[in-house]
């Protein structure tokens, strides 16, 4: 069997990827920043660092991120509308850094989609808790591997036979909620709200039937079948090979 090039970076990233959590710093105070990453990796973890919430987004775009660390104020784009924009496409678990001060703004990120908070100044150890419980949560159905899928929900990537695919937001969403719910019947109504456009464009049953039969056609062969019609009802996320 001849590996390629290209599969053997794939094949190296997947490795990485179970092998080891990456964590996104974003903080506009260098002093902060570069003494979280100094601890964390200490703990075994890569650390990537990002000095405000645009250059955030292009690390993120670069690199396979699995949670981060996110300032609220700071120049050229703040943290909620840092994290506004990668929940368009990311799903990993972001937890933000306050002041005291900033408690409405800590409220509203938290309800655009951050997971958790900790007020500066804080403990470097609380911290460090707060993500190995957070990505411990979200391992659970975070991953999926067969002998042909692969699918890290965290950072976007879908591979099958080794060669990575792209998915359009709805798709990922549609896959992110199988992988959630296996073996278990999900309701198109239900199906219909999780995937609602974030810009509240109307998705109908139309719609989903569209992207349900493209993200077949991107996942499915001959010999690998994994959403089920269950007529009257909805889908069902069920591997049969």
């Amino acid at each position: 069997m001849i590996i390629t090039e290209e599969k053997a970076g794939i094949r190296k990233r997947m490795k990485n990827v179970m092998e080891m959590n990456h964590v996104l710093v974003v903080e506009d105070d260098k002093e902060i920043r570069e003494g979280v990453e100094i601890y964390l990796k200490s703990q075994g973890y890569e650390v990537f660092q990002a000095a405000d919430g645009a250059e955030g987004l292009d690390v993120i775009d670069r690199e396979d991120i699995h949670l981060a660390i996110v300032d609220i104020m700071m120049p050229v784009m703040d943290g909620i509308s840092m994290v506004v924009k990668l929940r368009e496409k990311y799903d990993f678990p972001v937890i933000f850094l306050s002041a005291k001060s900033e408690e409405v703004d800590k409220i509203m990120g938290l309800n655009m989609g951050a997971d958790d908070y900790v007020t500066k100044p804080f403990n470097i150890e609380i911290l460090h808790k707060k993500i190995n419980v957070i990505l411990k949560r979200n391992t659970k159905n975070t991953f999926y591997k067969d002998d042909h899928l692969f699918f890290d929900k965290n950072t976007s990537k879908l591979v099958i036979d080794n060669k990575e695919i792209k998915l359009t937001p709805i798709e990922f969403k549609l896959l992110s909620l199988f992988l959630e719910n296996q073996n278990q019947i999900i309701l198109k109504e239900t199906i219909i709200e999780k995937i609602w456009d974030s810009n509240e464009n109307y998705v109908d049953e139309h719609t989903l039937l569209v992207n349900i039969s493209r993200l077949r056609n991107k996942i499915e062969d001959d010999k690998h079948h994994y959403i089920k019609t269950v007529y009257g009802l909805g889908y069902r996320w069920c591997h049969d090979e």
